[in-house]
Formats: C-alpha cells, sequence, structure tokens
C-alpha cells in the first residue's frame, strides 16, 4: 500500500509541474528600467511630433 500511494504521489506532482508548464503565463515579461525608460522617450517623442503634423 505504501509503495502505490508513493507512487501515485510521485505520478500526481509530476503531472503538476507538466500542466503548469502549458498554463498561460500571468505575470508579463520583465522590462529592464533602461529600456523602460527608452520607450518612454520614444513615445514622449512621437507624441511631441504627431500634433506638430
Amino acid at each position: 500500500m505504501n509503495r502505490r500511494k508513493k507512487i501515485n504521489q510521485l505520478l500526481k506532482a509530476n503531472a503538476k509541474k507538466a500542466s503548469a508548464k502549458l498554463a498561460p503565463k500571468s505575470k508579463p515579461k520583465y522590462i529592464c528600467k533602461a529600456d523602460r525608460l527608452k520607450l518612454a522617450a520614444e513615445s514622449s517623442l512621437d507624441s511631441s511630433i504627431t500634433p506638430e503634423s
């Protein structure tokens, strides 16, 4: 009984890990501070150019 329980426990744990890996990620990808500043600068340039045209 104990051996069967332990094997089932391992199989369930592996199945749980596999399904978690396939599940969609809810957290957005991390963007470093330098890239965020660069994107903010580009967007401010785009927004300042658009009203003038």
